[in-house]
């Protein structure tokens, strides 16, 4: 168990979250864990802690803070990308489980405790297709929706000649009330905790005022003062155990294997997080349930901004990676070249154990 910080934001303007793809016209629906350590690194330098933050976390083996990724959350009800080796359940004739790509806590602790997998149909689940999130039973005949997906335009007017010019249309997500989205941190050990728990907390603060992500020159990616929550990792999150125990070993009169009466199970490790792989991160590549997606982006550096970052190869948030311990992960240095300082892609693993069913 670790120190843990949960965050939780609640938009009062529309955030944009640029998709893979780049589009205006397009959204992003998860705030990925390195963009949001790229904020929290700007937000530092405005604080004046940057060159110490860099020290503790971007260039350190053991980093002493990492964050999930921004996932949403309904009144009280914490979503999240489920394990990809667990999701989606069996089909069903009610529900369209696989249309979900986020899913309650509580759902996902149902899985990682029950060897079938399965949920029940008559429980009033509901898969929102716009964004993509199983919620639960509506109240009083409406679901509850964290987000929608909308497109806003704008058009340039010349100020002397009254003069439009062409339209451009952006999508962004608009927040429904007592919704948002939530990230938790992991300190390494009680000293970071004590160093850092006060300047992020701070950084937050200053992010939810000034914006976070795309379009913030218009007033977007703002929230209300964040929403703090300490204790530890990952019983923030989650109320109880998250692994199968496998049975014992049987065996006969003259010491002899039996036929099992119960699968087996091993620790794999469930990220919350992108991850870059350490050198030192022994993950077993030829098994597991993971993606790996390319990241890029443009740099916010006054000495090099609106440059276009080097691609890194990341794996991404409910990936299962089966390893002897749990994954670290880097940070890699993405800058162009010819820039003067290094600009980091954080890439450190956050993650939660969880039983791999081994197959014989």
């Amino acid at each position: 168990m670790v120190s843990g910080l949960l965050v939780q934001l609640r938009p009062t303007t529309p955030w944009r979250i640029a998709p893979d793809s780049g589009a205006r016209g397009r959204v992003g629906t998860l705030f990925h864990s390195d963009t949001l350590y790229s904020a929290l690194t700007q937000a530092m330098e405005q604080l004046g802690h940057v060159e110490e933050w860099l020290a503790a976390t971007a260039t350190s083996d053991m980093p002493a803070v990492r964050f999930t990724s921004c996932f949403p959350f309904v009144e009280s009800t914490l979503l999240v990308t489920p394990p990809r080796n667990l999701w989606p359940p069996p089909p069903s004739s009610r529900v369209r489980w696989k249309g979900a790509r986020f899913v309650p806590l509580a759902v996902a602790e149902k899985l990682l405790r029950e060897a079938d997998g399965r949920l029940k149909e008559d429980e009033g689940w509901v898969v929102d297709s716009a964004s993509e999130c199983l919620l639960p039973p509506p109240k009083r005949g409406k679901a509850l929706v964290p987000f929608r997906v909308t497109v806003r335009r704008t058009a340039a007017v010349d100020r002397f000649t009254g003069v439009a010019g062409d339209p451009s249309a952006t999508a962004c997500l608009e927040f429904s009330a007592g919704s948002g989205l939530w990230t938790c941190a992991a300190f390494s050990n009680e000293e970071s905790r004590e160093r850092w728990l006060g300047p992020v907390k701070a950084a937050f603060r200053l992010l939810s005022d000034s914006g976070l992500g795309g379009q913030r020159s218009r007033g977007w990616g703002r929230a209300e003062a964040p929403e703090f929550r300490e204790g530890a990792f990952p019983d923030l999150l989650l109320a109880g155990p998250t692994q199968i125990q496998s049975p014992a070993a049987v065996t006969n009169e003259e010491g002899e294997p039996v036929v099992e009466a119960a699968p087996v199970y091993e620790t794999g490790y469930w990220l919350l997080s992108m991850f870059r792989p350490a050198e030192s991160d022994a993950v077993d590549w030829t098994r597991g349930a993971y993606s790996v997606v390319e990241r890029s982006g443009r740099v916010e550096s006054r000495s090099a901004y609106g440059g276009l970052k080097k691609v890194v190869r990341m794996v991404t948030e409910g990936s299962v990676v089966l390893a002897p311990e749990p994954p670290k992960g880097s940070a890699a240095d993405v800058a162009p070249e010819g820039v003067a300082h290094p600009v980091y892609r954080s890439g450190f693993a956050l993650s939660i154990p969880i039983s791999w069913r081994v197959v014989a």
